[in-house]
């Protein structure tokens, strides 16, 4: 049972067919998946550059310790009206930056219109200056994903190419069936060959088809394929994307009726 989330799922995968490409949700399957994300982020960087991180994990054991970077502050701190957006951005390398909202994904939906609308301003700066926006939640929550992975209208996962990644690609892949995702794009990551990318891919896809059902969709090998470029190919039409500020409309309108109804993340 999805504790009457499904309903909500349904109608967000409606309202982002029309959502930018320029956001993607990642997730990371291996061994060291925060190590694995990191490298992620750093070869999307390279290939597309101006990229950005939305970041929901804690400083300790999450992806700023992967750069060995300290934090600087959180999304939610927008809402004294004061904070300035730059003074929480870090640069994790080049075109690579990087904000933290593990708090603001916690307090969204309990946010007055006028807090919450201080936090979308300060998105939508940073998207004005970015190609590609990458959502990075927390891996104990995936089976209840926040505000910033729901509004996403892209899904990757990496995996890497051991046991351990396929292992938890699954388990990965099912919490998301169950939170009602769509499909899934997945990428590849430390394989031999290309023999050995499609193997491994093989594999996911006959374990996720037999024990889920959700679909995937190659879209790569993470050392070898501009990953950026295509997760940006397989986006809805340009004219159907009117600026970034959709993305930013959905999160907002999401966040808003759960506030009112008290709802829960789905």
């Amino acid at each position: 049972m999805l504790d009457g989330r499904e309903d909500q799922a349904s109608g967000l995968r409606r309202l982002f067919r029309r959502s930018p490409p320029a956001v993607v949700a990642m997730f990371a399957a291996g061994r060291t998946p925060q190590a694995l994300a990191a490298r992620t982020l750093m070869e999307l960087a390279r290939r597309a550059p101006g990229v950005a991180v939305l970041d929901e994990t804690p400083g300790e054991g999450g992806l700023l310790e992967a750069f060995g970077v300290e934090p600087r502050g959180d999304l939610l701190h927008l809402i004294d009206g004061a904070t300035q957006i730059g003074s929480l951005v870090s640069e994790l390398g080049r075109d690579l930056t990087h904000l933290s909202v593990g708090g603001a994904a916690l307090a969204l939906p309990l946010l007055d219109d006028d807090r919450r609308d201080h936090l979308v301003t300060g998105l939508a700066e940073i998207q004005r200056r970015t190609q590609l926006m990458v959502v990075h939640g927390v891996q104990a929550e995936w089976s209840r994903p926040s505000p910033f992975v729901l509004a996403a209208p892209s899904r990757m996962l990496v995996i890497e190419a051991s046991a351990r990644g396929v292992t938890d690609g699954v388990a990965i892949i099912r919490q998301l069936a169950g939170a009602g995702a769509g499909d899934l794009a997945v990428a590849v990551a430390g394989a031999r060959d290309r023999h050995e990318a499609l193997a491994l891919y093989g594999q996911l896809e006959a374990l996720v088809r037999r024990q889920v059902g959700l679909p995937l969709r190659l879209i790569g090998e993470l050392e070898r394929d501009d990953l950026a470029a295509r997760l940006q190919d397989q986006a809805p039409p340009r004219r159907e994307r009117q600026a970034s500020a959709a993305f930013l409309r959905r999160l907002s309108a999401w966040t808003r009726t759960q506030g009112m109804t008290g709802g829960h993340r789905a």
